[in-house]
């Protein structure tokens, strides 16, 4: 109340025209006492963690054609102001990432996006296992408040088919489970493109990456809005 009181008696004492200084310190006052919060950090960027293994990290490419550094060109590209954390791990399997959660969560995401599972199935792990893992991953995310993109992955078919079933239906399962969106198939579009991949048949290349942020993109912006 005391700097409306010095505004008005200076508005009194002085021409209309010199209320305009006050102006901005008044608007000021009413913007710190009475605006929510959120109004007031809404400029703040979203964090935003890629949480994955080699696929998302970038194996075998420059840093500017990772995966996280395209998806947050393309995000920024679309207007959000978004920070994207690069928490991925090359070689990393659904048991790796357990361990390193608690690592990871201290940077205090916003929302995160899962792509765990490749390596599990190139090393033929038991699906039950993998599924544990996840779950565990899962659980501890909805309990930190954090929004979950869940990436899905496809066993390699020389596994057999009773194998690729049990392990490809573990990201719809929990998906539904924790109520959380899924991406069904991270290398949609990309897998088996010899153009879109590296030598090895396994990690996108840039124009693949490409292809990857373009077919996602969607479904991060839902994320982080």
């Amino acid at each position: 109340m005391f700097l409306f009181h010095v505004v008005y008696q200076r508005q009194s004492r002085y021409p209309a025209g010199h209320f305009c200084f006050w102006a901005p310190v008044l608007l000021m006052y009413l913007a710190l006492n009475f605006l929510p919060i959120s109004y007031l950090s809404a400029a703040e960027p979203v964090k935003l963690m890629v949480f994955g293994d080699s696929l998302s990290a970038g194996y075998g490419l420059k840093k500017t054609n990772a995966f996280t550094e395209k998806l947050s060109r393309a995000l920024k590209s679309a207007g959000f102001n978004i920070e994207v954390i690069a928490s991925s791990v090359s070689g990393d399997t659904t048991a790796g990432g357990k361990a390193r959660l608690a690592w990871a969560l201290a940077d205090k995401p916003d929302a995160l996006l899962l792509e765990l599972g490749a390596n599990d199935g190139l090393r033929g792990i038991e699906p039950a296992t993998s599924r544990r893992n996840l779950e565990d991953i899962l659980r501890r995310l909805k309990s930190s408040g954090t929004r979950v993109l869940v990436a899905g992955m496809l066993a390699p078919p020389n596994l057999g088919q009773e194998y690729g079933l049990e392990f490809n239906q573990i990201f719809t399962d929990l998906a539904q489970q924790f109520k959380v969106p899924l991406y069904p198939f991270f290398l949609d579009g990309v897998v088996g493109n010899p153009r879109l991949n590296q030598g090895d048949g396994i990690h996108p290349n840039p124009k693949g990456v490409d292809e990857i942020v373009k077919r996602i993109l969607p479904m991060v912006i839902k994320l982080v809005r």
